[in-house]
């Protein structure tokens, strides 16, 4: 029996929380990575277009330049959206997708 002679898998595909839950997903997804790839690409733009900017040192010991706590600051911002997505998806979806396979059987 393949997957889509399976009525199981009909009644998943036909179920309207499942179609919410893949409308839901996808659009957070989308939207996490466009706003990543913005950061990531901003920060790219700024290494090629104003490296004065990025050298410009900080402080009155001028060992760090603005650009170190920009790179930090992407790197954590890059694991609080993981977070979020993770949390989100713990929370929401992983209900959701149990709900659907108990309608399901």
């Amino acid at each position: 029996m393949t997957a889509s002679a399976d009525p199981r898998v009909e009644r998943i595909a036909s179920n309207p929380k499942y179609q919410r839950l893949r409308s839901t997903r996808n659009k957070l997804g989308w939207t996490l990575t466009i706003v990543m790839l913005l950061a990531y690409y901003g920060y790219i733009g700024l290494i090629a277009f104003d490296k004065a900017f990025l050298a410009t040192p900080i402080g009155a010991g001028k060992i760090t330049t603005v650009g170190i706590p920009i790179a930090l600051g992407l790197m954590v911002f890059t694991i609080l959206i993981t977070g979020f997505y993770v949390r989100r998806a713990n929370r929401e979806f992983d209900k959701l997708t149990e709900q659907i396979m108990e309608e399901a059987q």
